[in-house]
C-alpha cells in the first residue's frame, strides 16, 4: 500500500500549533522562508514516497547480513541511502561551513519524521551520521572538524554511536573499554561494543565510530570517560579512505524488527582514535548529540504511527465485512464503530505525539537563536516527553493498526505487524522510557517546577481564550491543566526521589496527554471552531484527555505499595 507524506499537517502544525514563525523571525534562522520551508517538505514526501516506501518490506524480507567481516545491506537500501545523502537530507540542520544546509532542528525533525514513516530501518542510518555531526561541531578540534565533517555532511562516511557494552547497558559508566596514550596524539581502543546501529555497511566510503572509552588514568563512573572518533578506514593525508583500522563487525544481532538495520557487537584491537572534546568529559560531549537523538528517535514512533495509520485506514475502506450498520455506508469495516474508534484514536494520537515534537524542536530552535534559558528549560523538559509519548505512540498505534486488519494483521504477507516489530524498540534505546520519565521527574523538575508551570501556564491561557467561543473543549482542557498543576505540585513535594520515580512513567504520560488537549484545541481555534480538525480535537478532549486524571492518581501514588510486594510475593 503506498505511503503519503502528510506534509499538509506538518505545515499547518508550523502554522498554527508549534509557531514555527517566531524561528525564523530570528537572525539565525531568517532565510527559512515559507517557500524554502514548503520546497523542503515537498521534496523530501517525494523521494519518501517514491524512494523509500518501496524499501519497507525488503529489509524485512531481506535482512541485512554479515559475510567475510562486512555487512551486507538490504536490496534497494544502497539506491536509497544515495537518494537521502544526494537530497542533503543527512544534514538539513548542519553547519553550512562545512556543506551542510543549516536550517531549523523543527524541519529537520518534520523530514526525518516522514524518513521514518516510510522506511524506519533505512532512516536509522542518516539518525546517527546527524548525531555525529552534532557532536563533532560542538567538541571536536578544527582538525577532525575539517576531516570528518565535509564527508558526513556529504553522506560519502556515515556515523554511529557506540555507548553500550555486555555488563553496562543503562550504566554507562561501568564500561570497560581501555584508551591508551600511542604518542603521537592518537590513542589505541580496546573494547567491546554491542547494540551498534548501522555499524558498518556496503555503500558508504567510511564509517565512522564514536567510542566512549576510559583513559589508564580515568576515574570509574562516568565522569571518568572520554570520547573518541574512530573510523573504520584511516584517513590519509588528504582524508581519503587509508588503511583499515583495527576493528570489525563481531556479529549482528537477530531481533524482533528493523531487519533491514544492522545492529552490531563491534569489536575495537587497538583500534586508532582521535580523543573528541577534553579527557575524561566524554559523556558531556555525547550528551549533545544524545538529548537530539531522543527528539529524532520519539519522531521515528510517529513515523511509524502515521504509517500504520495509513496502512490500516488503506485496508479498512477496502475489506468489505457483514452488513454495513450505518445509512449509506461504504460497505467495508469502516462502517463499523470500533473500527472507526480505532483508526480516529490512531489519527489523534499521531497529531498529538507529532505537536509535541515540534513543539520539542522549535525550543531547540529558539535556544539555538536566541541562547535564552527560558527557551533552553523549555527544550530541555520538553525532551523526554516528546521521545517517551513519541514512541509509545507509535507502538500503541502500530498495535492498532493491526487490530483493524483482523486476522490478517496477524498474517506478516499484509505488512501491518512490520510496523509494530519495527517500532517496539524505539521505546528502548536512546534510553529507555522509564529513564525518560525518571529524568523528567528529578532533572527536569530541579528548578522547582518552573519549566512545567510555564507550560501548565500557557495551556491555561488558550483555554481561558477559548472558553467564549469553543467552551465544550476549553474546559475540559483547563480542568486538566489545574488536576495536573496538583500532580505537579505532590512530585515537587516529595525529597525521596523513589516516591516520584514509582510515578513517573504516569506522571510524565499525564503531561503529554494535557499537551495533546492543548494541541489540538490549538488546532480547532485556528480552524474556527469547524472542520475535521475541531471533529479530532473533540474525539481527543472527549475520550482520550480524560485519562489524564487515572494517570495522575498512579503518578501520586507513591512507593510504599510497590515495595511492600516482595521478590516472594511477586513469584508466588
Amino acid at each position: 500500500m503506498p505511503y503519503r507524506a502528510p506534509v499538509e499537517d506538518y505545515q499547518f502544525i508550523f502554522d498554527h500549533v508549534v509557531g514555527l514563525a517566531q524561528v525564523t523571525a530570528t537572525d539565525r534562522f531568517s532565510e527559512t522562508t515559507p517557500d524554502l520551508t514548503s520546497a523542503i517538505l515537498s521534496e523530501a514526501g517525494r523521494m519518501c514516497e517514491e524512494v523509500l516506501h518501496p524499501l519497507q518490506r525488503n529489509g524485512d524480507l531481506h535482512p541485512a547480513h554479515l559475510e567475510n567481516g562486512v555487512v551486507r545491506t538490504s536490496p534497494g537500501f544502497a539506491e536509497g541511502y544515495r537518494a537521502i545523502a544526494e537530497g542533503g537530507w543527512v544534514s538539513i540542520g548542519a553547519d553550512p561551513a562545512h556543506g551542510g544546509m543549516g536550517l531549523p532542528m523543527t524541519l529537520t525533525t518534520a523530514v526525518n519524521e516522514m524518513m521514518s514513516a516510510a522506511c524506519l530501518s533505512l532512516q536509522l542510518n542518516p539518525l546517527m551520521t546527524q548525531g555525529q555531526i552534532e557532536a563533532l561541531e560542538h567538541h571536536a578540534s578544527d582538525a577532525i572538524k575539517d576531516i570528518y565533517l565535509p564527508r558526513l555532511v556529504s553522506g560519502e562516511w556515515c556515523g554511529t554511536m557506540n555507548l553500550t557494552e555486555a555488563q553496562a547497558g543503562s550504566d554507562v559508566g561501568a564500561l570497560r573499554s581501555k584508551a591508551n596514550p600511542n604518542g603521537d596524539g592518537t590513542y589505541a581502543i580496546t573494547g567491546q561494543k554491542i547494540f551498534i546501529s548501522w555499524g558498518d555497511n556496503d555503500f558508504a566510503e567510511n564509517v565512522c565510530h564514536l567510542v566512549l572509552a576510559r583513559l589508564p588514568d580515568g576515574k570509574p563512573g562516568t565522569k571518568g570517560i572520554s570520547l573518541f572518533i574512530v573510523p573504520k578506514y584511516i584517513p590519509d593525508e588528504n582524508g581519503a579512505p587509508g588503511r583499515a583500522n583495527d576493528l570489525s563487525v563481531v556479529s549482528l544481532e537477530h531481533k524482533m524488527g528493523l531487519h533491514g538495520s544492522p545492529t552490531c557487537v563491534m569489536q575495537y584491537d587497538g583500534a586508532t582514535g582521535w580523543l573528541v572534546g577534553e579527557e575524561h568529559d566524554g559523556m558531556r560531549a555525547m550528551f549533545t548529540m544524545m538529548n537530539n537523538a531522543r527528539l529524532g528517535v520519539g519522531g521515528q514512533g510517529i513515523g511509524a504511527a502515521e504509517g500504520a495509520l495509513q496502512h490500516a485506514l488503506a485496508y479498512a475502506q477496502e475489506r468489505k465485512q457483514g452488513r454495513s450498520p450505518v445509512e449509506n455506508g461504504t460497505g467495508t469495516i469502516i462502517d463499523h464503530a470500533d473500527v472507526r474508534r480505532m483508526l480516529t484514536t490512531m489519527k489523534a494520537e499521531t497529531y498529538a505525539a507529532r505537536s509535541i515534537a515540534l513543539a520539542c524542536a522549535v525550543a531547540i530552535d529558539m535556544q539555538t537563536a536566541t541562547g535564552a534559558a527560558d527557551w533552553a528549560a523549555r527544550a530541555a523538559f520538553l525532551t523526554p516527553i516528546a521521545k517517551a509519548f513519541g514512541t509509545d505512540t507509535g507502538i500503541a498505534v502500530s498495535d492498532l493498526g493491526v487490530q483493524v486488519h483482523g486476522g490478517m494483521g496477524y498474517i506478516e504477507e499484509t505488512g501491518a505487524a512490520q510496523y509494530l516489530r519495527d517500532v517496539r524498540v524505539t521505546a528502548i534505546y536512546e534510553g529507555t522510557n522509564g529513564i525518560q520519565a525518571m529524568d523528567f521527574t528529578a532533572r527536569k523538575l530541579m528548578d522547582g517546577g518552573e519549566a512545567a508551570h510555564a507550560l501548565i501556564d500557557e495551556i491555561e491561557a488558550q483555554a481561558e481564550g477559548a472558553r467564549a467561543k469553543l467552551p465544550e473543549l476549553a474546559e475540559p482542557v483547563w480542568q486538566a491543566s489545574e488536576t495536573l498543576r496538583e500532580g505537579l505540585d505532590w512530585m515537587l513535594g516529595q525529597s525521596d526521589l523513589t516516591q516520584r520515580f514509582a510515578g513517573a512513567v504516569p506522571f510524565l504520560r499525564a503531561f503529554a496527554r494535557v499537551l495533546g488537549g492543548h494541541y489540538h484545541l490549538a488546532a480547532a481555534i485556528a480552524e474556527g471552531g469547524d472542520g475535521p480538525r475541531t471533529r479530532l480535537a473533540r474525539f481527543y478532549i472527549t475520550r482520550l484527555l480524560p485519562e489524564h486524571e487515572g494517570l495522575l492518581a498512579h503518578a501520586t501514588a507513591g512507593a510504599d505499595d510497590l515495595y511492600a510486594l516482595s521478590p516472594e510475593d511477586l513469584s508466588a
